[in-house]
Protein backbone atom coordinates (compact mmCIF):
# COMPACT_ATOMS: atom_id res chain seq x y z
CA UNK A 1 0.00 0.00 0.00
CA UNK A 2 1.39 3.48 -0.97
CA UNK A 3 2.67 5.75 1.86
CA UNK A 4 3.41 2.51 4.25
CA UNK A 5 7.07 0.50 4.10
CA UNK A 6 6.67 -2.56 2.21
CA UNK A 7 7.09 -6.08 3.78
CA UNK A 8 10.09 -7.26 2.00
CA UNK A 9 10.90 -10.99 1.62
CA UNK A 10 14.05 -11.84 -0.66
CA UNK A 11 11.91 -14.16 -3.54
CA UNK A 12 9.59 -11.19 -4.49
CA UNK A 13 9.99 -7.81 -5.23
CA UNK A 14 7.58 -4.78 -4.21
CA UNK A 15 7.87 -1.12 -4.65
CA UNK A 16 6.47 2.03 -2.98
CA UNK A 17 5.92 5.10 -5.36
CA UNK A 18 4.67 7.91 -2.97
CA UNK A 19 1.07 9.72 -3.74
CA UNK A 20 2.68 12.87 -4.29
CA UNK A 21 4.76 11.21 -7.39
CA UNK A 22 1.87 9.31 -8.79
CA UNK A 23 -0.66 12.28 -8.17
CA UNK A 24 1.92 14.53 -10.09
CA UNK A 25 1.55 11.72 -12.73
CA UNK A 26 -1.93 11.82 -13.52
CA UNK A 27 -2.88 15.58 -12.86
CA UNK A 28 0.12 16.77 -15.62
CA UNK A 29 -1.99 13.21 -17.87
CA UNK A 30 -5.29 15.15 -17.05
CA UNK A 31 -3.87 17.84 -18.67
CA UNK A 32 -2.58 16.78 -21.48
CA UNK A 33 -5.57 14.70 -22.22
CA UNK A 34 -7.50 18.20 -22.07
CA UNK A 35 -5.13 19.77 -24.80
CA UNK A 36 -5.72 16.62 -27.12
CA UNK A 37 -9.40 17.01 -26.69
CA UNK A 38 -9.15 21.49 -27.10
CA UNK A 39 -6.93 20.62 -30.22
CA UNK A 40 -9.68 17.57 -31.65
CA UNK A 41 -12.37 20.46 -31.37
CA UNK A 42 -10.48 23.15 -32.80
CA UNK A 43 -9.13 21.15 -35.67
CA UNK A 44 -11.90 18.56 -36.77
CA UNK A 45 -15.24 20.81 -35.91
CA UNK A 46 -18.36 19.67 -34.92
CA UNK A 47 -16.48 16.12 -35.97
CA UNK A 48 -13.91 16.73 -33.28
CA UNK A 49 -17.04 17.79 -30.02
CA UNK A 50 -18.25 14.13 -31.65
CA UNK A 51 -14.82 12.02 -31.07
CA UNK A 52 -14.25 13.71 -27.62
CA UNK A 53 -17.79 12.52 -25.97
CA UNK A 54 -16.36 9.16 -28.01
CA UNK A 55 -12.90 10.11 -25.78
CA UNK A 56 -14.81 10.90 -22.44
CA UNK A 57 -16.29 7.30 -22.88
CA UNK A 58 -12.88 5.32 -23.35
CA UNK A 59 -11.63 7.10 -20.25
CA UNK A 60 -14.85 6.26 -18.40
CA UNK A 61 -14.84 2.60 -19.53
CA UNK A 62 -10.89 1.96 -18.92
CA UNK A 63 -10.85 3.38 -15.24
CA UNK A 64 -14.04 1.74 -14.78
CA UNK A 65 -12.58 -1.58 -15.79
CA UNK A 66 -9.42 -0.96 -13.68
CA UNK A 67 -11.64 0.01 -10.80
CA UNK A 68 -13.59 -2.82 -11.42
CA UNK A 69 -10.08 -5.27 -11.76
CA UNK A 70 -9.10 -3.85 -8.14
CA UNK A 71 -5.78 -2.82 -10.43
CA UNK A 72 -3.71 -0.69 -8.71
CA UNK A 73 -2.35 2.57 -11.02
CA UNK A 74 1.02 2.41 -11.15
CA UNK A 75 3.91 4.08 -13.35
CA UNK A 76 3.86 1.26 -16.03
CA UNK A 77 -0.10 1.42 -15.80
CA UNK A 78 0.07 5.12 -16.40
CA UNK A 79 2.50 4.12 -20.06
CA UNK A 80 -0.61 1.96 -20.88
CA UNK A 81 -3.10 4.98 -20.52
CA UNK A 82 -0.83 6.94 -22.41
CA UNK A 83 -0.59 4.42 -25.51
CA UNK A 84 -4.55 3.84 -24.95
CA UNK A 85 -5.21 7.74 -25.63
CA UNK A 86 -2.45 7.68 -28.56
CA UNK A 87 -4.50 5.55 -30.35
CA UNK A 88 -7.80 6.53 -29.35
CA UNK A 89 -7.26 9.43 -30.56
CA UNK A 90 -5.77 7.72 -33.60
CA UNK A 91 -8.80 6.32 -34.64
CA UNK A 92 -10.98 9.36 -34.67
CA UNK A 93 -8.34 11.00 -36.96
CA UNK A 94 -7.95 8.03 -39.58
CA UNK A 95 -11.72 7.68 -39.40
CA UNK A 96 -11.91 11.94 -40.25
CA UNK A 97 -9.20 12.12 -42.40
CA UNK A 98 -10.83 9.14 -44.66
CA UNK A 99 -14.19 10.91 -44.24
CA UNK A 100 -12.56 14.71 -45.53
CA UNK A 101 -10.99 12.66 -48.25
CA UNK A 102 -14.34 11.39 -49.64
CA UNK A 103 -15.84 14.82 -49.21
CA UNK A 104 -12.87 16.50 -51.07
CA UNK A 105 -14.14 13.95 -54.04
CA UNK A 106 -17.10 15.71 -54.30
CA UNK A 107 -19.79 12.96 -52.46
CA UNK A 108 -22.46 14.03 -50.12
CA UNK A 109 -22.21 14.45 -45.96
CA UNK A 110 -23.97 11.49 -45.39
CA UNK A 111 -22.44 9.28 -48.03
CA UNK A 112 -19.06 10.49 -47.27
CA UNK A 113 -19.28 9.37 -43.43
CA UNK A 114 -20.51 6.11 -44.38
CA UNK A 115 -17.41 5.50 -46.81
CA UNK A 116 -15.32 7.17 -44.61
CA UNK A 117 -16.06 5.07 -41.65
CA UNK A 118 -16.03 1.73 -43.93
CA UNK A 119 -12.89 2.51 -45.74
CA UNK A 120 -10.83 3.11 -42.34
CA UNK A 121 -12.13 -0.27 -40.87
CA UNK A 122 -9.56 -2.21 -42.16
CA UNK A 123 -6.79 0.33 -41.09
CA UNK A 124 -8.21 0.56 -37.60
CA UNK A 125 -8.50 -3.23 -37.12
CA UNK A 126 -4.78 -4.36 -38.31
CA UNK A 127 -3.04 -1.46 -36.01
CA UNK A 128 -5.64 -2.24 -32.93
CA UNK A 129 -5.06 -6.22 -33.32
CA UNK A 130 -0.94 -5.89 -33.48
CA UNK A 131 -0.82 -3.86 -30.12
CA UNK A 132 -3.43 -6.55 -28.32
CA UNK A 133 -1.03 -9.35 -29.11
CA UNK A 134 1.79 -7.39 -28.07
CA UNK A 135 -0.17 -6.76 -24.77
CA UNK A 136 -1.33 -10.74 -24.54
CA UNK A 137 2.27 -11.74 -24.69
CA UNK A 138 3.50 -8.97 -22.16
CA UNK A 139 0.59 -10.26 -19.59
CA UNK A 140 2.17 -14.09 -20.18
CA UNK A 141 5.60 -13.45 -19.68
CA UNK A 142 5.57 -9.89 -17.96
CA UNK A 143 6.02 -9.66 -14.32
CA UNK A 144 4.45 -7.26 -11.56
CA UNK A 145 4.04 -3.45 -12.83
CA UNK A 146 4.15 -4.83 -16.74
CA UNK A 147 1.65 -7.29 -16.09
CA UNK A 148 -0.37 -4.11 -15.26
CA UNK A 149 0.83 -2.37 -18.37
CA UNK A 150 -0.96 -5.14 -20.34
CA UNK A 151 -4.01 -5.67 -18.42
CA UNK A 152 -4.41 -1.40 -18.98
CA UNK A 153 -3.39 -1.90 -22.66
CA UNK A 154 -5.80 -4.15 -23.68
CA UNK A 155 -8.78 -2.85 -21.83
CA UNK A 156 -7.84 0.58 -23.62
CA UNK A 157 -7.28 -1.45 -27.23
CA UNK A 158 -10.54 -3.02 -26.73
CA UNK A 159 -12.17 0.03 -25.47
CA UNK A 160 -11.08 2.77 -28.24
CA UNK A 161 -12.06 0.56 -31.00
CA UNK A 162 -15.21 0.25 -29.45
CA UNK A 163 -15.59 4.34 -28.43
CA UNK A 164 -14.08 5.08 -31.88
CA UNK A 165 -16.04 2.64 -34.32
CA UNK A 166 -19.13 2.14 -32.64
CA UNK A 167 -20.26 5.02 -30.53
CA UNK A 168 -18.56 7.46 -32.39
CA UNK A 169 -20.12 6.98 -35.63
CA UNK A 170 -23.53 6.58 -33.71
CA UNK A 171 -23.30 9.92 -32.54
CA UNK A 172 -22.48 10.95 -35.90
CA UNK A 173 -25.07 9.18 -37.26
CA UNK A 174 -27.96 10.39 -35.26
CA UNK A 175 -27.00 13.65 -35.41
CA UNK A 176 -26.94 14.05 -39.54
CA UNK A 177 -30.46 11.77 -39.72
CA UNK A 178 -31.71 14.89 -38.10
CA UNK A 179 -31.01 16.43 -40.91
CA UNK A 180 -28.44 18.56 -39.42
CA UNK A 181 -24.72 19.54 -40.38
CA UNK A 182 -21.84 18.07 -39.15
CA UNK A 183 -18.47 19.52 -40.09
CA UNK A 184 -14.51 17.97 -40.05
CA UNK A 185 -12.63 20.73 -39.84
CA UNK A 186 -12.80 24.46 -39.76
CA UNK A 187 -11.92 27.43 -41.77
CA UNK A 188 -8.30 26.85 -40.47
CA UNK A 189 -7.50 23.56 -41.33
CA UNK A 190 -10.08 22.88 -44.10
CA UNK A 191 -7.06 22.38 -46.74
CA UNK A 192 -4.52 21.55 -43.96
CA UNK A 193 -2.00 18.75 -45.93
CA UNK A 194 -4.13 18.59 -48.26
CA UNK A 195 -3.19 18.00 -52.34
CA UNK A 196 0.36 16.83 -50.88
CA UNK A 197 3.01 16.11 -53.30
CA UNK A 198 6.77 15.38 -51.52
CA UNK A 199 9.09 13.15 -53.14
CA UNK A 200 9.50 10.84 -49.81
CA UNK A 201 10.84 8.02 -51.51
CA UNK A 202 13.32 10.80 -53.21
CA UNK A 203 14.62 11.05 -49.89
CA UNK A 204 15.66 8.01 -49.12
CA UNK A 205 18.78 7.71 -49.43
CA UNK A 206 19.26 10.76 -47.12
CA UNK A 207 17.17 9.06 -44.80
CA UNK A 208 19.39 5.90 -44.57
CA UNK A 209 22.64 8.22 -43.83
CA UNK A 210 20.80 9.84 -41.11
CA UNK A 211 19.60 6.64 -39.50
CA UNK A 212 22.72 5.18 -39.81
CA UNK A 213 24.52 7.45 -38.53
CA UNK A 214 22.72 7.23 -35.28
CA UNK A 215 22.65 3.17 -34.95
CA UNK A 216 26.59 3.38 -35.44
CA UNK A 217 26.29 6.57 -32.44
CA UNK A 218 23.43 3.98 -30.44
CA UNK A 219 25.65 0.77 -30.51
CA UNK A 220 28.72 2.07 -29.86
CA UNK A 221 27.07 3.83 -26.78
CA UNK A 222 25.68 0.94 -25.88
CA UNK A 223 29.03 -1.19 -26.24
CA UNK A 224 31.29 0.93 -24.70
CA UNK A 225 29.24 3.24 -22.39
CA UNK A 226 26.43 0.28 -21.07
CA UNK A 227 23.65 1.14 -19.35
CA UNK A 228 23.12 2.48 -15.84
CA UNK A 229 20.53 -0.77 -14.55
CA UNK A 230 18.20 0.10 -11.93
CA UNK A 231 16.91 -2.40 -9.58
CA UNK A 232 14.65 -4.55 -10.68
CA UNK A 233 17.58 -5.63 -13.06
CA UNK A 234 20.28 -5.57 -10.41
CA UNK A 235 18.90 -6.13 -7.49
CA UNK A 236 19.26 -4.32 -4.40
CA UNK A 237 17.26 -1.51 -2.92
CA UNK A 238 16.23 1.79 -4.17
CA UNK A 239 15.08 4.68 -2.66
CA UNK A 240 14.14 8.78 -3.44
CA UNK A 241 14.68 10.90 -0.49
CA UNK A 242 13.66 14.80 -0.69
CA UNK A 243 15.33 17.31 2.08
CA UNK A 244 12.93 19.98 3.32
CA UNK A 245 13.72 23.21 1.34
CA UNK A 246 16.10 25.12 2.65
CA UNK A 247 18.12 21.90 4.18
CA UNK A 248 21.54 22.44 3.06
CA UNK A 249 22.84 18.84 1.23
CA UNK A 250 24.46 18.32 -1.45
CA UNK A 251 25.03 14.67 -3.64
CA UNK A 252 28.81 14.44 -2.24
CA UNK A 253 27.90 15.15 1.49
CA UNK A 254 24.86 12.34 1.34
CA UNK A 255 27.01 9.62 -0.14
CA UNK A 256 29.94 10.33 2.49
CA UNK A 257 26.88 9.98 5.62
CA UNK A 258 26.17 6.48 3.48
CA UNK A 259 29.39 5.15 3.09
CA UNK A 260 29.80 5.23 6.74
CA UNK A 261 26.77 3.27 7.70
CA UNK A 262 26.17 1.03 4.73
CA UNK A 263 29.41 0.04 4.40
CA UNK A 264 30.76 -3.34 3.02
CA UNK A 265 28.14 -2.68 0.26
CA UNK A 266 27.86 -0.99 -3.31
CA UNK A 267 26.31 2.15 -3.43
CA UNK A 268 24.95 4.80 -6.23
CA UNK A 269 23.82 8.54 -5.04
CA UNK A 270 22.68 10.75 -7.72
CA UNK A 271 20.25 14.61 -7.60
CA UNK A 272 17.02 13.87 -8.94
CA UNK A 273 14.35 15.87 -10.36
CA UNK A 274 15.46 19.30 -7.70
CA UNK A 275 18.57 20.02 -5.94
CA UNK A 276 16.90 18.48 -2.58
CA UNK A 277 16.05 14.97 -3.91
CA UNK A 278 18.54 11.97 -4.59
CA UNK A 279 18.38 8.41 -5.25
CA UNK A 280 20.49 5.74 -4.08
CA UNK A 281 20.68 2.20 -4.92
CA UNK A 282 22.42 0.04 -2.68
CA UNK A 283 22.74 -4.44 -1.85
CA UNK A 284 22.73 -3.63 1.38
CA UNK A 285 21.74 -6.85 3.17
CA UNK A 286 19.88 -7.93 -0.10
CA UNK A 287 20.65 -11.03 0.12
CA UNK A 288 20.11 -11.61 3.99
CA UNK A 289 17.54 -13.75 5.18
CA UNK A 290 16.48 -11.99 7.89
CA UNK A 291 12.64 -10.45 7.85
CA UNK A 292 13.91 -7.40 9.60
CA UNK A 293 16.72 -6.88 7.29
CA UNK A 294 14.76 -4.05 5.33
CA UNK A 295 13.64 -2.36 8.23
CA UNK A 296 17.43 -1.93 8.92
CA UNK A 297 18.71 -1.05 5.62
CA UNK A 298 15.54 1.65 6.77
CA UNK A 299 17.13 2.69 10.11
CA UNK A 300 20.80 3.06 7.99
CA UNK A 301 20.20 5.48 5.66
CA UNK A 302 17.70 7.75 7.92
CA UNK A 303 20.88 7.58 10.52
CA UNK A 304 22.71 8.87 7.07
CA UNK A 305 19.99 11.77 6.16
CA UNK A 306 19.52 12.77 10.31
CA UNK A 307 23.06 13.62 10.32
CA UNK A 308 23.21 15.55 6.75
CA UNK A 309 19.82 17.29 7.65
CA UNK A 310 20.83 18.15 11.35
CA UNK A 311 19.73 15.55 13.59
CA UNK A 312 16.16 16.92 14.43
CA UNK A 313 14.55 13.77 11.67
CA UNK A 314 11.88 11.53 13.41
CA UNK A 315 11.43 7.92 12.07
CA UNK A 316 8.23 7.23 11.37
CA UNK A 317 7.89 10.94 9.81
CA UNK A 318 11.07 9.80 7.50
CA UNK A 319 9.55 6.36 5.95
CA UNK A 320 6.40 7.64 5.14
CA UNK A 321 5.99 7.69 1.33
CA UNK A 322 2.96 10.73 1.58
CA UNK A 323 4.88 12.96 4.12
CA UNK A 324 6.17 16.12 4.45
CA UNK A 325 9.67 17.68 4.98
CA UNK A 326 12.53 15.27 4.98
CA UNK A 327 11.29 12.06 4.13
CA UNK A 328 11.43 9.35 1.51
CA UNK A 329 9.05 9.68 -1.47
CA UNK A 330 9.48 6.09 -3.10
CA UNK A 331 11.61 3.11 -2.29
CA UNK A 332 11.48 -0.27 -3.97
CA UNK A 333 13.39 -3.72 -3.33
CA UNK A 334 14.29 -6.36 -5.89
CA UNK A 335 15.94 -9.80 -4.62
CA UNK A 336 18.38 -11.44 -7.00
CA UNK A 337 16.19 -14.21 -7.40
CA UNK A 338 13.43 -11.65 -8.98
CA UNK A 339 16.09 -9.67 -10.68
CA UNK A 340 16.87 -12.44 -12.95
CA UNK A 341 13.59 -13.55 -13.72
CA UNK A 342 12.69 -9.92 -14.87
CA UNK A 343 15.52 -9.59 -16.92
CA UNK A 344 14.42 -13.14 -18.70
CA UNK A 345 10.92 -12.44 -18.79
CA UNK A 346 11.76 -8.73 -20.81
CA UNK A 347 13.72 -10.32 -23.26
CA UNK A 348 11.13 -13.21 -23.77
CA UNK A 349 8.28 -10.42 -24.44
CA UNK A 350 10.68 -8.26 -26.67
CA UNK A 351 11.33 -11.52 -28.83
CA UNK A 352 7.70 -12.74 -28.67
CA UNK A 353 6.56 -9.31 -29.29
CA UNK A 354 8.75 -8.99 -32.36
CA UNK A 355 8.12 -12.71 -33.28
CA UNK A 356 4.26 -12.07 -33.65
CA UNK A 357 3.98 -8.93 -35.57
CA UNK A 358 6.17 -10.43 -37.92
CA UNK A 359 3.82 -13.24 -38.60
CA UNK A 360 0.79 -10.93 -38.37
CA UNK A 361 1.96 -8.54 -40.79
CA UNK A 362 3.19 -11.63 -42.68
CA UNK A 363 -0.69 -12.70 -42.93
CA UNK A 364 -1.91 -9.53 -43.46
CA UNK A 365 -0.12 -8.13 -45.66
CA UNK A 366 1.97 -10.73 -47.10
CA UNK A 367 -0.33 -11.05 -50.34
CA UNK A 368 1.80 -12.05 -53.64
CA UNK A 369 4.90 -14.55 -53.91
CA UNK A 370 8.68 -14.73 -53.00
CA UNK A 371 9.77 -11.01 -51.61
CA UNK A 372 6.76 -9.47 -52.10
CA UNK A 373 4.97 -12.13 -49.39
CA UNK A 374 7.85 -10.53 -46.69
CA UNK A 375 8.59 -6.99 -47.85
CA UNK A 376 6.13 -5.82 -45.25
CA UNK A 377 7.00 -7.63 -42.07
CA UNK A 378 10.52 -7.05 -42.60
CA UNK A 379 9.46 -3.80 -43.24
CA UNK A 380 7.88 -3.54 -40.16
CA UNK A 381 9.82 -5.12 -37.82
CA UNK A 382 13.02 -3.30 -39.67
CA UNK A 383 11.33 -0.22 -38.19
CA UNK A 384 10.98 -1.59 -34.61
CA UNK A 385 14.76 -2.99 -34.44
CA UNK A 386 15.55 1.10 -35.33
CA UNK A 387 13.09 2.78 -33.04
CA UNK A 388 14.57 0.41 -29.98
CA UNK A 389 18.20 0.52 -31.07
CA UNK A 390 18.25 4.30 -30.80
CA UNK A 391 15.60 4.92 -27.57
CA UNK A 392 18.52 2.34 -25.91
CA UNK A 393 21.61 4.33 -27.13
CA UNK A 394 20.38 7.31 -26.34
CA UNK A 395 19.75 5.93 -22.70
CA UNK A 396 23.60 4.29 -22.96
CA UNK A 397 24.91 7.59 -23.97
CA UNK A 398 23.37 10.32 -21.65
CA UNK A 399 22.85 8.46 -18.34
CA UNK A 400 24.68 10.46 -15.69
CA UNK A 401 24.77 13.44 -17.80
CA UNK A 402 20.88 14.45 -17.66
CA UNK A 403 19.44 16.07 -13.77
CA UNK A 404 17.41 13.10 -13.47
CA UNK A 405 17.42 8.79 -14.07
CA UNK A 406 18.02 7.30 -17.05
CA UNK A 407 17.87 3.51 -15.49
CA UNK A 408 17.03 0.05 -17.40
CA UNK A 409 14.20 -0.71 -14.66
CA UNK A 410 10.79 -2.34 -15.38
CA UNK A 411 9.15 1.73 -16.35
CA UNK A 412 11.50 1.68 -18.95
CA UNK A 413 10.92 -1.85 -20.22
CA UNK A 414 6.62 -0.32 -20.46
CA UNK A 415 8.05 2.60 -22.27
CA UNK A 416 9.72 0.14 -24.98
CA UNK A 417 6.86 -1.54 -25.30
CA UNK A 418 4.73 1.42 -25.45
CA UNK A 419 7.21 2.56 -28.60
CA UNK A 420 6.88 -0.70 -30.33
CA UNK A 421 2.81 0.00 -29.93
CA UNK A 422 2.89 3.45 -30.98
CA UNK A 423 5.12 2.72 -34.02
CA UNK A 424 3.82 -0.66 -35.27
CA UNK A 425 0.63 1.50 -35.15
CA UNK A 426 1.50 4.21 -37.05
CA UNK A 427 3.70 1.62 -39.37
CA UNK A 428 0.83 -0.24 -40.03
CA UNK A 429 -1.57 2.79 -41.12
CA UNK A 430 1.31 3.55 -43.81
CA UNK A 431 0.64 -0.01 -44.92
CA UNK A 432 -2.60 -0.01 -45.35
CA UNK A 433 -3.25 2.81 -47.64
CA UNK A 434 0.33 1.41 -49.58
CA UNK A 435 -1.77 -1.82 -50.18
CA UNK A 436 -4.83 -0.03 -51.23
CA UNK A 437 -3.08 1.92 -53.78
CA UNK A 438 -0.56 -0.25 -55.06
CA UNK A 439 -4.07 -2.37 -56.06
CA UNK A 440 -5.69 1.09 -57.21
CA UNK A 441 -3.04 2.33 -59.09
CA UNK A 442 -1.92 -0.29 -61.27
CA UNK A 443 -0.43 1.46 -63.97
CA UNK A 444 1.62 3.74 -61.73
CA UNK A 445 5.14 3.50 -61.13
CA UNK A 446 5.79 1.94 -57.64
CA UNK A 447 7.92 4.66 -55.92
CA UNK A 448 4.88 7.21 -56.99
CA UNK A 449 2.14 4.74 -55.42
CA UNK A 450 4.82 4.69 -52.16
CA UNK A 451 4.76 8.30 -52.17
CA UNK A 452 1.17 9.10 -53.07
CA UNK A 453 -0.01 6.43 -49.79
CA UNK A 454 2.81 8.26 -47.99
CA UNK A 455 1.25 11.60 -48.46
CA UNK A 456 -2.59 10.93 -47.88
CA UNK A 457 -1.93 9.65 -44.68
CA UNK A 458 0.73 12.44 -43.73
CA UNK A 459 -2.06 14.71 -42.15
CA UNK A 460 -3.00 11.60 -39.98
CA UNK A 461 1.20 10.55 -39.05
CA UNK A 462 1.48 14.50 -38.03
CA UNK A 463 -1.84 14.92 -36.23
CA UNK A 464 -1.47 11.55 -34.08
CA UNK A 465 2.25 12.55 -33.18
CA UNK A 466 1.42 15.92 -32.13
CA UNK A 467 -1.57 15.02 -29.95
CA UNK A 468 0.68 11.97 -27.99
CA UNK A 469 3.78 14.32 -28.25
CA UNK A 470 1.74 16.91 -26.17
CA UNK A 471 0.27 14.53 -23.50
CA UNK A 472 4.24 12.90 -23.10
CA UNK A 473 5.14 16.22 -22.59
CA UNK A 474 3.41 17.45 -20.24
CA UNK A 475 3.87 14.13 -18.16
CA UNK A 476 7.45 14.86 -18.61
CA UNK A 477 7.50 18.77 -16.97
CA UNK A 478 4.69 18.32 -14.86
CA UNK A 479 5.13 14.56 -13.90
CA UNK A 480 6.89 12.89 -10.86
CA UNK A 481 10.61 12.34 -10.18
CA UNK A 482 10.00 8.95 -10.62
CA UNK A 483 8.76 9.35 -13.78
CA UNK A 484 11.26 11.40 -16.25
CA UNK A 485 13.09 8.83 -17.62
CA UNK A 486 10.13 7.24 -18.24
CA UNK A 487 8.18 10.26 -19.97
CA UNK A 488 12.11 11.12 -21.77
CA UNK A 489 11.74 7.44 -23.20
CA UNK A 490 8.34 7.50 -25.00
CA UNK A 491 9.59 11.31 -26.27
CA UNK A 492 12.44 9.98 -27.81
CA UNK A 493 10.68 6.43 -28.90
CA UNK A 494 7.37 8.82 -30.28
CA UNK A 495 9.48 11.16 -32.39
CA UNK A 496 12.23 8.59 -34.12
CA UNK A 497 8.55 6.13 -34.35
CA UNK A 498 6.91 8.83 -36.32
CA UNK A 499 9.87 9.25 -38.40
CA UNK A 500 10.52 5.53 -39.08
CA UNK A 501 7.06 4.63 -40.57
CA UNK A 502 7.91 7.34 -43.09
CA UNK A 503 11.88 6.99 -43.90
CA UNK A 504 12.65 3.48 -42.85
CA UNK A 505 9.55 0.99 -42.84
CA UNK A 506 8.02 2.17 -46.41
CA UNK A 507 11.46 2.25 -47.60
CA UNK A 508 12.79 -1.51 -46.52
CA UNK A 509 9.33 -2.71 -47.73
CA UNK A 510 10.29 -1.35 -51.03
CA UNK A 511 13.88 -2.21 -51.00
CA UNK A 512 12.79 -5.86 -50.54
CA UNK A 513 10.18 -5.90 -52.97
CA UNK A 514 12.09 -4.80 -55.53
CA UNK A 515 10.48 -4.00 -58.80
CA UNK A 516 7.59 -6.99 -58.13
CA UNK A 517 4.35 -5.55 -57.64
CA UNK A 518 2.07 -7.66 -55.44
CA UNK A 519 -1.00 -8.85 -56.35
CA UNK A 520 -4.07 -7.29 -56.48
CA UNK A 521 -5.74 -8.52 -53.24
CA UNK A 522 -8.01 -11.57 -53.11
CA UNK A 523 -11.50 -11.68 -55.04
CA UNK A 524 -12.54 -9.50 -51.53
CA UNK A 525 -11.36 -6.26 -50.54
CA UNK A 526 -10.60 -5.87 -46.96
CA UNK A 527 -12.88 -2.95 -46.29
CA UNK A 528 -16.29 -4.12 -48.84
CA UNK A 529 -15.66 -7.68 -47.17
CA UNK A 530 -15.99 -6.00 -43.82
CA UNK A 531 -18.61 -3.85 -44.71
CA UNK A 532 -20.86 -6.87 -46.24
CA UNK A 533 -20.03 -8.68 -42.76
CA UNK A 534 -21.40 -6.41 -40.42
CA UNK A 535 -25.10 -6.58 -42.52
CA UNK A 536 -24.78 -10.58 -41.74
CA UNK A 537 -25.73 -10.04 -37.78
CA UNK A 538 -27.15 -6.25 -36.86
CA UNK A 539 -27.05 -4.27 -33.65
CA UNK A 540 -30.69 -3.37 -32.84
CA UNK A 541 -30.07 0.37 -34.30
CA UNK A 542 -31.44 2.46 -37.01
CA UNK A 543 -27.73 4.28 -37.02
CA UNK A 544 -25.46 1.26 -36.88
CA UNK A 545 -24.83 -2.06 -38.65
CA UNK A 546 -21.45 -3.75 -36.53
CA UNK A 547 -21.10 -7.93 -35.97
CA UNK A 548 -18.41 -10.29 -36.38
CA UNK A 549 -18.92 -13.72 -37.39
CA UNK A 550 -16.09 -16.03 -36.52
CA UNK A 551 -17.37 -18.08 -38.93
CA UNK A 552 -16.51 -15.19 -41.93
CA UNK A 553 -13.27 -14.53 -40.91
CA UNK A 554 -11.63 -15.83 -44.19
CA UNK A 555 -13.84 -13.14 -45.46
CA UNK A 556 -11.65 -10.41 -44.41
CA UNK A 557 -8.33 -12.18 -44.82
CA UNK A 558 -7.69 -14.16 -41.19
CA UNK A 559 -8.09 -17.38 -42.50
Amino acid sequence: MAGSYPDYTGITGRSVVGTKNINASINALLIGFSLVLAFMMIYYGGGGIMSVIALFLNIFFIFGALASFGTVLTLPGIAGIVLTIGMAVDANVVIFERIKEELREGKALKVAINDGFNNSYSAIIDANITTFLVAMILNYFGLGPIKGFAVVLMIGVVSSVFTAVLVGRTLIEWWTDKNRNVSFWTSATKNAFANLNIDWMGKRKLAYVVSGTLLVVSIAAIVIRGFEFGVDFKGGYSYNVEFERGTSVTTESFRNALSNTLQGSSLVVKAVDTENTFNLVTDYLVNSTDSTAADQVMEKIFESANAVAGGNLVLEAFRDANGTGTHVTSSSKVGPTIADDIQKSAIWASIFSLLVIFLYILIRFGRGVGKAQIAYPIGAVGALFHDVTIVLGAFALLHGFLPFSLEIDQAFIAAILTVIGYSINDTVIVFDRVREYLNQYTSRSKNEVLNLAINSTFSRTINTSLTTLVVIVILFVFGGASIKGFAFALLIGIFVGTYSSIFIATPIMSEVMGDMRPQVVAKTDNKKAFSKLTQKVKIRSRYLNFAFLPSDLRAIGMN
